[in-house]
């Protein structure tokens, strides 16, 4: 089979899939190709440049990356972000004791993969800043090429985290080895029409549930619990499951102690997620210790490391169910929601506005039925 180059892959889409012309994506695409034709030239370590893809959701940042992964004849990986850290803690976790672990993991790195590709890039807790200045510089220097996408330029991230100069490093790194790209064609296209599948509903409390059907249909035929499931360490109350679905409310899966790992193993376990009870979300922005709301850090951070100002009172839970609709959007799960406002209402205000954005963006083109296929 021929292997298309990432640009190659970028023209047939745009000539015989549909896709609209957009000249910030052929020049995205011209900066993965000229990345991919040395790595594929063989170029030494350190003369290969990687690609920061940054720019407003639904632009075609992940697409593009994923052309360039797919084309790559080089040992590579592909993850989200989150995904990412979470094996970065757990091998910090077991170097414990053992001297410049970031060099060593960063070696091991380099021994598996010339090419790791992150999609979403977004840093806002101080355990993962604090790695990552000095990792992404490790990885640099063992010849490891980055390609990534984000919704943030390299200055803007982590912008206003407490102690930020302990990432600055990771911004003067990605600055040196990689192409920073902005791609904004003015265009979210994931929002181009396409077949309606709800998978939203407004509900008033005297109305029934309209998750209860939803429920029915997609586990028909398998035995149904209302038995609490596992999930990581805990046991998370559930409404109803079955063996490919489940059904929780927010507050069950959004308001408790829950980790990005625990996302990604429910996404692991099941094909369709519901998740009921939303409540609106928004509130007004007041001083306090920042909610992490997902408890992956293994990294031992001093008193206060986690302060920041103006934190709204939902934005714990909030930062839960942003966790929630990444993974399952990443995996392809499609998720069932039912809440008290309408989707674009949901969250107006609060610490996480910015990156809701990306999260309204995905529960948008959830409501795709070529969303999960």
């Amino acid at each position: 089979m021929t292997v298309l180059s990432p640009l190659e892959a970028w023209q047939q889409a745009v000539d015989a899939q549909g896709f609209q012309p957009d000249e910030a994506q052929r020049n995205a695409a011209l900066h993965l190709q000229a990345c991919w034709q040395a790595l594929n030239d063989g170029k030494r370590s350190g003369a290969v440049k990687g690609v920061y893809l940054w720019g407003p959701v639904g632009r075609g940042k992940t697409w593009l990356m994923d052309r360039f992964y797919d084309s790559l004849q080089v040992p590579a990986r592909r993850q989200h972000f989150h995904h990412f850290m979470r094996w970065v803690h757990q091998r910090l976790f077991q170097l414990t004791g053992v001297a410049k672990p970031l060099q060593v993991l960063a070696r091991e790195l380099a021994q598996d993969v010339r090419v790791l590709c992150f999609d979403e890039l977004f840093v806002n807790d101080i355990g993962d800043a604090v790695i990552l200045g000095g990792l992404v510089r490790a990885m640099f220097d063992e010849g490891v090429v980055l390609v990534c996408t984000s919704n943030q330029l390299p200055e803007q991230l982590y912008a206003t985290g407490h102690n930020r100069e302990r990432f600055v490093p990771a911004i003067t790194a990605i600055n040196h080895f990689m192409e920073v790209v902005s791609l904004d064609g003015g265009e979210d296209h994931r929002l181009h029409p396409g077949q309606a599948q709800q998978r939203y509903w407004v509900k008033a409390q005297t109305q029934p549930s309209a998750l209860v059907e939803v429920f029915e249909a997609l586990s028909s035929g398998e035995s149904v619990s209302t038995q609490p499931v596992p999930l990581g360490r805990r046991h998370v109350p559930v409404v109803r499951s079955s063996r490919t679905v489940i059904w929780c409310r927010y507050a069950d899966l959004c308001e408790q102690p829950l980790a990005a790992m625990d996302f990604i193993e429910l996404c692991d376990r099941y094909t369709a997620v519901l998740l009921s009870e939303v409540p609106a979300l928004s509130a007004p922005q007041r001083e306090g210790r920042i909610a992490r709301g997902t408890e992956d850090g293994v990294e031992q951070v001093t008193a206060g490391d986690r302060e920041l100002p103006q934190l709204s009172p939902y934005d714990d839970g909030v930062r839960r169910f942003i966790a929630l609709v990444d993974e399952c959007y990443d995996r392809k799960v499609p998720l069932y929601i039912e809440a008290a406002m309408p989707m674009a209402e949901l969250y107006t205000e609060g610490y996480l506005a910015f990156a809701y954005r990306r999260t309204l963006s995905r529960l948008q083109e959830m409501q795709l039925a070529r969303f999960g296929h």
